[in-house]
Formats: structure tokens, C-alpha cells, sequence
């Protein structure tokens, strides 16, 4: 009997100092996770002032691109050594504009490197113009004249952005026809926003994918509005329109 009370003395004894081990790991673990979640928040708040410091780098590399204006159809060669004294000379030209003083230039150049083999599209020319009331002629004429016709060549002439800002810009136009599909009054501004106007309410969007979220919830609505009418019976005395009866129309801005 003496015997087995020690050896459960003993065992006990032996638990005892297990658990105060665990006891002792368990609080480090403790100790860790505190650790490990302060720094996570740490993480969190650097991954907002990473987004911060990239908009406002995004909007000073789209600053420093007011003056410029990018070219695409020009062929190559054309533009000879000189892509400035070209561009002086064909602008005028292109846009039916004359410029008092003449069109002066930072600098001029084709993007990217030139193919060995000669195909494909022409490379887009990007030019800086000194004057940013010249560069904002140029194009507010590209955006009303239409066409820039360079002989039988059509020559496009736009803003330059930001790879970022360019990519919103072109997310936008994607969904000009479902504004349309949802006869919502819309436009596209510089450098990438997008104004609409739905039952007298104007918002602005500058993320496309706010944008997108927005228009899925207008299209669930109408989808309900619709299902509600076709299965609500009609009133006495009333006829339904006929399909085509109503003119169609197009509330897009241009």
C-alpha cells in the first residue's frame, strides 16, 4: 500500500511539472499570436499608405503627361530623323488649325523598339509640346473635327496617360453599352472618370469596377421590374403597347 501511494505520489508529481510546461509554452504561444497580429496590423496600415503613395505617383506621372500627345498610324519612316520638324509641319495640316506662335516640342519619339522584320502596326509617336494651351487645341480639335485623315490614312490623336490610368480609361469604355442597355446618361472625362446621370441623380465613378458593381445592381432591379409587370394582369379598359411602339433613343452623351 506505501508502495503505491508513492508511486501515485510520484506520478502526480511528474504531471504536475508536465502541466507547468505546457502552462509555460502555452503563454509563449500567447505572447506570439499578440506578436504576430500587431505586426498584421502593421502590415494592413502599410498596405494603405503602399495604395496612397501609388494613386499620388499614378496622378503626378498623369501630371507630368499634360503636354503630350500620343500619334498611332503614322507609317514608319515617314517621320524621317527630324519628329519634330515632322510633326510641326503635318499638324497644322492634320487638324486644319493654324497656330500662332508655331508648334514647339520638348522632344518627340516612337515608342518602343522597331521591328526587324518591318510588320505590323506602326509604332505610336509620343511628342511633349511646349505650350499646354497648343496641346489642349490639338485635342479638343481631334475630338470634334473626326477623322484625321494623313493622305487614305487614318491617323489617331489622343491624350498620353499612366499605363494605370489608361487602363481604367479603356475599362470604362466597356461598359458604355450597357449604359446604353440601361438608358443611362453617362460621360467619360479625363484622365479616367466616369459622370452618369439615373432618374435626376448624378454620381461619379472612378474605379470601373464600382462602376460595374453599380450597373449589375440597376440590371437585378430592372430584371424584378420587369417579372413584376408581366405578371401583374393588366387594368380594365388598358391595352399593353405593342412591341415597337415606342420610339427608341439613345441617352448616351456623345
Amino acid at each position: 500500500m506505501d508502495n503505491a501511494m508513492v508511486a501515485l505520489t510520484a506520478v502526480t508529481r511528474s504531471l504536475r511539472l508536465e502541466l507547468a510546461g505546457f502552462q509555460s509554452q502555452i503563454c509563449g504561444l500567447d505572447q506570439r499570436v499578440t506578436t504576430v497580429e500587431a505586426q498584421a496590423a502593421s502590415w494592413t496600415n502599410r498596405d494603405q499608405e503602399f495604395l496612397h503613395l501609388h494613386n499620388r505617383l499614378t496622378d503626378l506621372e498623369d501630371r507630368s503627361c499634360r503636354n503630350n500627345i500620343r500619334l498611332l498610324g503614322i507609317p514608319e519612316g515617314t517621320e524621317g530623323a527630324d519628329i519634330p520638324s515632322y510633326l510641326r509641319d503635318i499638324l497644322p495640316k492634320l487638324t486644319d488649325t493654324t497656330f500662332d506662335p508655331p508648334l514647339e516640342f520638348q522632344r518627340a519619339q516612337r515608342l518602343s523598339p522597331k521591328r526587324q522584320d518591318g510588320k505590323g502596326r506602326p509604332r505610336p509617336i509620343i511628342a511633349c509640346i511646349l505650350h499646354h494651351g497648343q496641346a489642349r487645341q490639338l485635342l479638343q480639335t481631334a475630338r470634334t473635327q473626326g477623322p484625321l485623315l494623313l493622305g487614305t490614312l487614318e491617323i489617331r490623336l489622343s491624350a498620353d496617360f499612366s499605363r494605370e490610368t489608361a487602363e481604367r480609361s479603356r475599362a470604362f469604355r466597356s461598359l458604355r453599352p450597357h449604359l446604353r442597355h440601361l438608358n443611362v446618361k453617362f460621360g467619360l472625362f479625363e484622365p479616367a472618370r466616369m459622370w452618369i446621370i439615373k432618374n435626376g441623380e448624378s454620381r461619379t465613378f472612378y474605379d470601373p469596377e464600382d462602376l460595374r458593381m453599380f450597373l449589375e445592381g440597376l440590371h437585378d432591379t430592372s430584371q424584378k421590374m420587369e417579372t413584376t409587370a408581366q405578371s401583374s394582369p393588366p387594368l380594365p379598359g388598358c391595352t399593353e403597347p405593342s412591341p415597337g411602339s415606342w420610339p427608341a433613343r439613345d441617352c448616351a452623351r456623345p
